[in-house]
């Protein structure tokens, strides 16, 4: 029987844990800054080559790694509960809502939908909350890319249309920094 290798990322999993239980990190970003939502009407696009030295983005191509971000319910009008959805609307949510990467490593994110009357939408900022990216997430679908963050930093993620609730963080950890 082959012995499975652990994830690189594996033990850098316990560093996040505790750091995010100290409260040195949220485990979810705030509401999108409204620099971010103004930038967020805009249509949709991939990085260019202005963001290329940040963030470089594919629909395809070689990963290291493969990461699945899914949109979960968590209350809606179909199932409930009706007195949260009646307080505060549909919920939705990005899981995982962290994700950590290493700098320079191709890692393939794949969005799952798994609404089947929901739009949903994934846009990412960097450390200064400027728009890197902003695409559409329909209904029961799946879209990948492949991210090779270049710099180091904590980015925020965002779906626009279900805000404050649906959003996330990845942290871009430097290449070789052991966890």
């Amino acid at each position: 029987m082959a012995k499975r290798r652990p994830s690189p990322l594996c033990g850098c999993s316990i560093v996040l844990l505790a750091v995010t239980l100290s409260g040195l990190c949220p485990l979810r970003a705030d509401a999108a800054p409204p620099k971010v939502m103004k930038q967020a009407a805009k249509h949709y696009f991939l990085p260019g080559p202005a963001q290329s030295h940040t963030l470089t983005v594919m629909a395809g191509g070689q990963a290291e790694n493969a990461i699945i971000v899914m949109t979960e319910a968590v209350a809606v009008k179909e199932t409930g509960p009706k007195q949260t959805v009646a307080k505060f609307g549909e919920v939705y949510e990005f899981v995982p809502p962290f994700i950590a990467v290493r700098e320079n490593q191709p890692t393939e994110l794949t969005f799952w939908n798994l609404q089947p009357d929901d739009d949903h939408d994934f846009m990412l900022a960097d450390p200064d909350s400027n728009v890197l990216m902003y695409v559409d997430l329909k209904p029961l679908t799946r879209n990948s890319y492949v991210f090779t963050f270049h710099k180091p930093g904590l980015y925020s993620f965002y779906c626009a249309i279900h805000q404050p609730e649906m959003s996330g963080q990845i942290l871009v950890l430097p290449r070789g920094e052991k966890p």
